[in-house]
């Protein structure tokens, strides 16, 4: 709601430009990705494997938040020469702290670690960060940044345009050899490590050739217009700040975390080489990191690139978003699709399980005419993940919500990444995924998603006389709910109300 306002009084505010107006990046240094490192333990785990699958890349998809966690904490202190890392948000939480501490435990050990940031979700961290940044093995810029670091309003109202624009990849890549990518960020609640409300998402790991084409990507985003050194916006690092990220392990719940993390099996077949990779054409899609500038022309942003190597879709077609907003275009390209004969289904979040009221208007105004146009429509429960969750979480979950971006075109090919099928990820915010073409991968993401929408999901339709309703299964009976379920009148007026506004272009 806050980006929405400043949208609405930035016009009345643009004096303010003259005096908020952030420079673009000076005295930033030149660095690429590194090539030599097929030596390193990474290089030697995998190139056999990589050697033995011409042409293909090795994925493995991390579904558990746990094992999402491990994979991480095994490849920064598995690393001998390089970390590249890129998130949308990374918070100081148990998960968050326990990775800054990994991070600088490889600088340590003499890895150069570089660290791109959005500066949309790092008030608190400066200290951190400065920390952090003044390790002569780590570097750390930030995206699109807030030139004054309090008061962020105020460069909400004086640079709006920017500032709209955010960094949403997210990456982690070690000496050049692995990767992980996907929906997660780096919180507690993407892995399983709090009590509260979880995300269900979904990461994959991968090794071969589509490595390099990341490795790549992080250093377009790294030498871009919109990547800030840290030093130039950050108050000089306090000796007191240096002991923060050092001090994750002693965390309350580190000790019992970190034990369930490393009984998990993910951990012992990374470490005796013996994950089950499903070995596939992949390939990245992202967008120009000009488009955080309003500079990138349309032929070089993801969603064109995604249409491009996917095509349309004949059979079939499932989507998994938890951010949804298909706006009038959308809903006619998926109409037309269904009325070819093409099953679609879409999975997004409930109005109880959404965390951002504002997107589920843009989605809600067009549920009637997607129905009508032959789609099928779910939407997740809140805990509806309650019964995995809680067998992977500390001490249980008071529910979850859907954060996956995934679809699944023809049981043929599937993409996995950070992209939200809404106008924020097409325009505004930058994103990046893979599309993997794997029989294998899609026909199990196929399989596997009617029973969790039967299980999990409240399937959405319309009654004889045209009003929408919402079937629970429950023991195998159906429950029909004539309004969103499990919600409060007021939400449900929010949600109209944000309805009729003009602001799909925000979402």
């Amino acid at each position: 709601m806050l980006l929405l306002v400043m949208g609405a009084l930035s016009g009345a505010w643009g004096c303010l430009h003259l005096l908020h107006h952030l420079n673009p990046p000076e005295g930033r240094t030149s660095s690429f990705v590194m090539t030599d490192t097929a030596d390193t333990r990474l290089g030697k785990a995998s190139q056999g494997l990589v050697k033995a699958h011409a042409g293909k890349s090795g994925v493995f998809p991390l579904v558990n938040g746990r094992d999402a966690f491990a994979a991480r904490a095994l490849l920064a202190d598995a690393a001998e020469r390089t970390l590249d890392i890129q998130y949308y948000i990374w918070h100081d939480d148990l998960s968050g702290g326990l990775l800054f501490a990994a991070l600088r435990r490889a600088a340590d050990r003499g890895v150069r670690v570089r660290l791109l940031l959005d500066d949309n979700n790092t008030p608190g961290l400066d200290g951190i960060l400065a920390e952090l940044n003044a390790h002569p093995n780590i570097e750390v810029r930030l995206f699109n940044p807030f030139k004054f670091r309090r008061w962020r309003i105020f460069g909400y109202l004086a640079d709006f345009g920017r500032l709209n624009r955010r960094m949403h990849n997210k990456s982690f890549t070690a000496d050049n050899q692995a990767t992980i990518i996907g929906g997660r960020n780096v919180a507690d609640e993407y892995f399983a490590a709090t009590k509260g409300t979880v995300f269900v998402d979904l990461d994959v790991l991968a090794i071969g050739p589509v490595v390099h084409d990341v490795s790549r990507d992080f250093d377009r985003y790294w030498a871009s217009q919109s990547s800030y050194p840290a030093e130039n916006l950050l108050p000089a690092s306090k000796p007191a700040k240096a002991a923060v990220a050092a001090s994750a392990l002693a965390r309350p719940g580190a000790g019992p975390y970190l034990r369930a993390v490393s009984e998990l099996p993910l951990v012992r077949n990374l470490l005796d080489q013996t994950l089950p990779f499903e070995w596939a054409v992949t390939q990245m899609v992202s967008d120009d990191p000009a488009k955080g500038l309003g500079l990138a022309p349309d032929s070089s942003l993801l969603w064109a690139r995604l249409r491009e190597i996917t095509g349309m879709p004949k059979d079939e077609w499932n989507l998994i978003s938890p951010y949804f907003v298909p706006m009038a275009g959308g809903v006619d390209a998926l109409s037309g699709l269904a009325r070819r004969g093409v099953k679609i289904r879409v999975l997004t979040n409930s109005l109880e399980a959404t965390d951002v009221a504002a997107v589920h208007a843009g989605y809600a105004k067009r549920r009637k005419a997607l129905l009508h146009g032959g789609v099928e429509l779910f939407e997740s429960k809140r805990g509806s993940a309650t019964s995995s969750v809680r067998s992977q979480a500390l001490a249980g979950s008071s529910g979850s919500s859907l954060h996956a971006k995934t679809f699944g075109m023809d049981r043929s090919r599937v993409f996995i990444g950070s992209f939200n099928f809404d106008p924020r990820s097409a325009r505004l915010n930058t994103e990046l995924g893979f599309v993997i073409d794997s029989p294998v991968l899609a026909k199990r993401f196929a399989d596997t998603l009617a029973p969790y929408l039967s299980e999990n999901a409240y399937r959405v339709g319309l009654s004889a006389a045209g009003s929408l309703q919402w079937v629970e299964r429950v023991d195998g009976k159906e429950i029909i709910y004539d309004r969103e379920p499990h919600t409060r009148w007021w939400r449900r007026a929010a949600v109209a109300v944000l309805s009729w506004l003009p602001i799909e272009w925000l979402l």
